[in-house]
């Protein structure tokens, strides 16, 4: 696995630090300002589902997770999930806390991670995303990211709703 890409970014007062065990009750109380997105995700972050799924966050081998700082405080995550046999990052399980959204944060912190993989030479970035979240879909299409297809019935979430996943990649030279 590349190294490098685990490393802290910034743009601003946004910053990305790779994910550490200090982080936990800060994301915590970030998750806990959108209850109702969690029904979109695969996995919840609510309550007692909170610490399996840090925890996995954390352990998971070819997962990068990075906490989301503004001014130092702990408003969201996001991760890398490697695929080195295909030189490639899955860039995903981004939360951030809704008074980050709107405001162009996602779009730097995605740029930060587009431009890290690409500079470490990752020949593929891709986005899955449950179909039901179109806010997403227009943000992942907004990077210019083309949409590959729809796995369609593909993952079974923590609701136990089987949900159909885009499929949208990025290549190095395409805009973001």
């Amino acid at each position: 696995m590349t190294t490098g890409l685990h490393a802290p970014l910034s743009d601003g007062d946004l910053e990305l630090v790779p994910l550490t065990k200090a982080h936990r009750d800060g994301l915590r109380t970030a998750c806990a300002a959108d209850p109702e997105i969690w029904a979109m995700f695969p996995y919840s972050m609510l309550g007692d589902a909170f610490d399996p799924a840090f925890d996995h966050m954390l352990e998971t081998p070819g997962r990068l997770a990075f906490a989301v700082l503004q001014g130092g405080e702990v408003l969201g995550c996001t991760s890398y999930m490697h695929d080195a046999d295909n030189a490639a990052v899955e860039i995903g399980g981004t939360y951030i806390h809704p008074k980050l959204r709107s405001t162009g944060a996602n779009r730097r912190m995605k740029a930060l991670l587009i431009d890290r993989a690409f500079g470490f030479g990752i020949g593929r970035i891709e986005f899955r995303v449950d179909t039901r979240n179109a806010r997403s879909m227009a943000a992942v299409a907004g990077l210019g990211a083309h949409l590959d297809g729809v796995l369609r019935r593909n993952r079974v979430t923590w609701t136990g709703f089987v949900r159909d996943t885009a499929v949208y990649s990025l290549l190095p030279g395409e805009s973001r």
